[in-house]
């Protein structure tokens, strides 16, 4: 076999392999899920005789995964029975859109709720305090500085800022406190220069503040005394925690996180697709996808539908290398984007985090390929390199060059093409657009590859 005739083979085996390629991440998406799915910690069941408290860490940032973490163990407690639940905060703050969910989750149970501020109840979190039924505060503990603030660090909208206000003032009035306090924390306007807040600076309470204000029933130690001061000493205590899936899933939610997933998603199955196998691109390709679906689906944001609609987007574009013509690429690819954007409760970030997947992926393939494609032993596995050039071997038509003014007879009328017979070689050619009758005598003017000019040869152009 000639190499030309190995590279047409290889062009027609192209689509073949990449369809291959395509259903075997497919299949390996298929493999990851499934168990991640199962890793979704169940319910523990929990038996007493006596009362029962539910300790509910609220920590870190507010985020959709913590919703999810919070409705589980609240939806637990009312299950079991539980007397109380102790929200122990400890939280910077976070999405308002969490916040929100995790408040009305808060105000739908009729299991008692107190907010224990274990340091900090700041923006968010203090918004979840307000929700709970009483709050309790650390000495030392802070509670306030609520203002929104969009992802750039800058202050929100009018539109998001009165949303905001409304739900603080809520929170507030839901349990009789007085929501003058609760304002002054998320708006600048509100002059209480009495409590460090004059006008153009957020409020925030410290613990004394707090019990002046009657935005706290009092000041504890550590939880033990809280559980003292409440009278649920003897009580049997269930301190909830956050599952391994839980704990993930709240990682992968990360504003910061998604964007990075989906870069890494896309960078490694286009690698994929144009290297030999199926090897660390498309693995990792995968898995970054796999991720993002199963942290969305245990934060509550994505459900079996977007998992479906991304396999038929999958399933699509393998057909379009079966059946070509474009449509069922574009309508794969648009089941794709599709699936991505009903996964998420955020529009706009998810906009952006596919802008920003969709640049690193073009900027680094131009990087890989145009800067160190000649260097890196990696890349040149990867990408094709060969070409059919003259060096290389490859000859697509000789050039008859030694046949110019060569002399012979048209063997058959040239209207313009016939043939010639040339120093005794039959030969196809062509005149310069006149008609020459068989037999005349003819020479070569030039060739052109495969084309061979020729012209009739007169008595006078022989002398």
């Amino acid at each position: 076999m000639t190499k030309q005739e190995g590279r047409v083979r290889m062009k027609n085996n192209n689509g073949r392999k990449k369809a291959v390629k395509l259903l075997s991440l497919s299949f390996y998406l298929c493999l990851l899920i499934i168990p991640l799915l199962f890793s979704i910690t169940l319910e523990k069941g929990h038996s007493s005789n006596g009362e029962l408290v539910y300790v509910i860490p609220v920590e870190e940032t507010v985020e959709k995964g913590l919703f999810a973490f919070l409705d589980r163990s609240i939806t637990q407690a009312e299950k079991n029975g539980a007397s109380m639940i102790v929200l122990e905060i400890h939280t910077p703050g976070g999405a308002v859109d969490a916040a929100t969910e995790i408040g009305k989750r808060i105000r739908e149970t009729e299991v008692p709720i107190v907010a224990f501020v274990n340091n900090d109840a700041i923006s968010a979190g203090a918004f979840i305090a307000l929700n709970a039924d009483e709050i309790y505060m650390t000495k030392d503990a802070r509670m306030g500085a609520a203002a929104v603030i969009d992802q750039a660090g800058n202050a929100a909208d009018e539109k998001a800022n009165s949303y905001w206000l409304a739900a603080m003032r809520t929170a507030a009035e839901h349990n009789g406190r007085d929501a003058t306090y609760a304002l002054a924390m998320a708006d600048k306007e509100i002059d209480l220069p009495k409590y460090g807040a004059e006008k153009g600076k957020l409020l925030t309470l410290t613990a004394d503040q707090a019990i002046e204000v009657k935005y706290a029933e009092g000041i504890v130690t550590n939880r033990a005394e809280l559980l003292n001061v409440l009278g649920f000493q003897n009580a049997s205590v269930e301190v909830m925690e956050v599952s391994f899936a839980e704990q993930l899933a709240r990682f992968i939610t990360h504003p910061i996180v998604v964007p990075i997933l989906l870069s890494i998603g896309s960078l490694g199955l286009v690698l994929e697709l144009y290297s030999p196998g199926f090897g660390i691109p498309g693995i990792m390709g995968a898995s970054a996808l796999v991720l993002f679906f199963f942290g969305h689906l245990v934060a509550g944001l994505a459900g079996m539908e977007s998992i479906i609609l991304f396999v038929i987007g999958i399933v699509l574009i393998l057909v379009e290398f079966f059946i070509p013509g474009g449509i069922l690429g574009l309508i794969g690819f648009g089941a794709i984007l599709t699936s991505l954007f009903i996964a998420t409760d955020n529009i706009a970030h998810m906009a952006l985090s596919l802008v920003i997947a969709i640049g690193v992926t073009v900027l680094a393939i131009f990087i890989l390929f145009k800067v160190f494609g000649k260097k890196m032993k990696l890349i040149k596995r990867i990408v094709l390199s060969d070409s059919t050039n003259t060096e290389s071997g490859y000859v697509s038509n000789k050039n008859r060059v030694e046949l110019v003014d060569q002399v012979g007879f048209a063997l058959t009328a040239l209207r313009p093409s016939g043939t010639a017979l040339i120093n005794n070689e039959r030969i196809d050619v062509v005149t310069e657009g006149g008609y020459i009758e068989k037999n005349k005598k003819i020479k070569v003017l030039k060739t052109e590859g495969s084309r061979v000019v020729v012209r009739e040869l007169n008595e006078y152009d022989e002398q």
